[in-house]
């Protein structure tokens, strides 16, 4: 903070600083007197957003080059990997487009993609668990109607309405030109950020619906069966305490970040606005390890491309509906 403020009364002298928000945004150089200071938050995004992008590269490269993993859920699987695999590229564009092009258009790219990758994250885990719903709901006629054409199709959709979501900032829905109107991650505006943050509260809604519904089809499916009852009842009890894992952390991460993107604003110290923006990006690295390296099929893939070969006792392991 010091820095910035000799920065600031260098302006009179040398007229090469341009500070557009010391409260809420990195100081924009028009010209380059002195390094910038490195925030350490920025660097933990970095480091965050490079740990996302190797763990989910890992997983489209198992999806791409294993052939039998073409399933419905296997493609849900590639898309959110792939919209992770952009908000861990996003994260480190970002770091350079700070410290090392500080030019607007070049802020609203990465702002814009960061806004489609994560959209396209959260909508993607909406997506897989639809698809376990009706994978329970439809157990019979499931693999007869859901298709792999209708699942390229949802995942279209959700690419198309997160690339129309990510565009907005670059096509003139931000604060660059009005800076009381900026939300907590500058350039977003406070009413594009209050729009983004209620939508994501109704879409964790839908989640936990579904989630309670999935595991009352699980007791009732256990119930039923009295000859595997035993069975049934201990791989039900775990799906259904991997469901509650889901759901908290989903929410443990997203939560804090929308219920502050409501009530605050640019005024707000940018130190909240790190301490709730890194647990978001923090989903991203988690669901890699929920969503693909539990599931048997993938860590068979991964066993073979890394050893050449899969334990013995890996077969004998019980599947369950979440190991989805």
């Amino acid at each position: 903070m010091s820095n910035q403020l000799q920065n600031t009364s260098s302006l009179s002298t040398a007229g090469t600083w341009n500070i557009l928000d010391v409260r809420n945004s990195s100081p924009v150089r028009t010209a380059e007197l002195r390094p910038l200071p490195v925030s350490p938050w920025d660097i933990a995004l970095c480091v965050t957003g490079t740990l996302i992008s190797c763990e989910n590269a890992i997983v489209i490269a198992i999806l791409f080059y294993t052939p039998t993993l073409r399933a419905p859920m296997f493609i849900l699987i590639g898309s959110l990997a792939f919209a992770d695999l952009l908000a861990g590229l996003g994260l480190i564009l970002n770091f350079v487009f700070i410290y090392m092009l500080n030019k607007e258009f070049a802020t609203l790219i990465s702002v814009g993609l960061l806004i489609a990758a994560f959209s396209a994250s959260v909508l993607n885990i909406l997506a897989i668990t639809v698809d376990r719903y009706l994978s329970l709901y439809n157990a019979l006629t499931y693999h007869t109607e859901r298709t792999v054409t209708f699942t390229y199709v949802v995942v279209v959709l959700i690419w198309l309405v997160c690339i129309i979501l990510g565009l907005m900032p670059v096509l003139g829905w931000n604060c660059l030109r009005d800076e009381a109107s900026c939300s907590i991650c500058r350039p977003v505006t406070k009413n594009n950020a209050v729009v983004l943050a209620v939508t994501f509260l109704l879409v964790f809604a839908l989640m936990m619906q579904l989630y309670l519904q999935i595991c009352k089809i699980a007791f009732r499916h256990a119930q039923q069966i009295a000859v595997q009852h035993q069975f049934m009842a201990i791989s039900t009890t775990k799906g259904v305490s991997t469901l509650s894992v889901i759901l908290c952390t989903f929410a443990a991460c997203w939560m804090p970040f929308a219920m502050y993107s409501i009530v605050a604003d640019s005024s707000y110290p940018m130190i909240y606005t790190y301490a709730t923006v890194l647990p978001a990006t923090c989903n991203s690295v988690i669901n890699p390890i929920i969503y693909a390296y539990r599931n048997p099929d993938i860590q068979k893939s991964l066993w073979l491309a890394c050893c050449g070969c899969v334990p013995s006792n890996f077969s004998l392991r019980p599947r369950t509906s979440s190991d989805v």
